[in-house]
C-alpha cells in the first residue's frame, strides 16, 4: 500500500468552513458539467463498485444476525424479523442500549461482509470509472456503510488498491453515524483535503443522496434497478445514471483538474474498533 494510503483513524467530523454552495445549487446540471468541476470522486461501495452480497445473500446474513440476538434473549418486532437488510438488524441492536450486543452484531456482520466480498460481482464499468478518474487527475474514495476491511479486501482482490486513495467504512458499533448521516462523506472530504464543491458522490440509495446533500456535496444517483431513477431524483440527486458507463465516458471526456492531492487514508471509525475487522 502506498504511503499516502496508509490506514488512519479519524474520530471527529471536520467543519464545513470550505463550503461554497449547497448541493442543490448545482441541481439540474448535466453529468459532464458535474464531472468537469470535480476533483474527488466519492463512490458508494455496494452497487456502484460491486454487488457485495451477490453470492452470499444479505437476507441470509440478516437472519444470522437475528439469531445472534435471539440467543441473547432479544425479542424483535415483526419489522426487524422480516427485514432482509443486515444493516437494519445492526441499527435495531443499537437501540437496545446494550453496547456489547451492538459490538457483537457489528463483529458478526463484518465477518460476513469479509466472506461475501470474496465472491462479490464487480459492477459493469466500475473499473473503467475508477481508472478514468485517476487517468484524468482525480482522486477516488470509497464511502460506504460496509466495513472498511471488507472494502480493502475487495479492492486488493481486484487490484484496485493503488487506484483508491481513501476508504471510509462503517463506524464501528455506531450505526447512527452511517449514511444517511453525513459523517462518512465529511470524513472522506477531510482525508482528501477537499471541499464539498470539489467532490462528487455516486450512490445507488436514498441514504447516499441524503448524506451527500447534508454534506453539501453534489450527488449522481446510480439507478441500477427499475424504479430507482425517480426515487433518487425525488430526494435530490443532481443527475441520475443507469449505467456506470455513462460516468466513465464523462470522466474520459473531462479536462484534468487544476490541482491534485497526495493525501489519503483508510478510515475505520471510532477509536477502539478492532483493527483486523474494521
Amino acid at each position: 500500500v502506498p504511503e499516502h494510503a496508509q490506514r488512519q483513524e479519524l474520530t471527529t467530523v471536520p467543519g464545513t468552513s470550505r463550503t461554497a454552495a449547497l448541493a442543490g445549487d448545482v441541481a439540474g446540471q448535466g453529468l459532464a458539467a458535474l464531472v468537469g468541476r470535480t476533483r474527488c470522486l466519492l463512490l458508494d461501495f455496494d452497487g456502484p463498485v460491486c454487488g457485495v452480497f451477490a453470492n452470499h445473500p444479505a437476507r441470509t446474513i440478516a437472519a444470522g444476525l437475528r439469531q445472534l440476538l435471539a440467543e441473547r434473549g432479544v425479542r424483535m418486532p415483526t419489522q426487524v424479523r422480516d427485514d432482509p437488510d443486515p444493516l437494519a438488524v445492526l441499527r435495531y441492536a443499537a437501540t437496545l442500549d446494550r453496547g456489547d450486543l451492538t459490538r457483537d452484531v457489528d463483529d458478526a456482520l463484518r465477518a460476513a461482509e469479509l466472506l461475501a466480498v470474496g465472491s462479490a460481482t464487480p459492477t459493469r464499468y466500475a473499473r473503467a470509472v475508477i481508472a478514468a478518474a485517476g487517468d484524468r487527475g482525480r482522486l477516488v474514495a470509497v464511502v460506504s456503510n460496509n466495513a472498511a476491511g471488507a472494502i480493502d479486501a475487495y479492492l486488493a482482490g481486484q487490484r484496485l488498491t493503488e487506484r483508491v486513495s481513501v476508504v471510509v467504512g462503517r463506524p464501528y458499533a455506531d450505526p447512527d453515524r452511517m449514511k444517511p448521516d453525513p459523517t462518512p462523506v465529511l470524513l472522506a472530504m477531510r482525508a482528501l483535503g477537499a471541499g464539498p464543491t470539489e467532490c462528487l458522490l455516486v450512490g445507488d440509495s436514498i441514504g447516499d443522496v441524503l448524506a451527500g446533500r447534508a454534506a453539501h456535496v453534489p450527488v449522481v444517483g446510480y439507478a441500477n434497478r427499475p424504479g430507482k431513477a425517480v426515487r433518487l431524483a425525488d430526494v435530490g440527486a443532481d443527475t441520475v445514471i443507469t449505467s456506470m458507463a455513462e460516468l466513465a465516458r464523462a470522466l474520459r471526456g473531462a479536462a484534468a483538474p487544476v490541482a491534485s492531492w497526495e493525501r489519503g487514508g483508510r478510515v475505520q471509525g471510532p477509536t477502539g474498533a478492532p483493527a483486523a475487522t474494521s
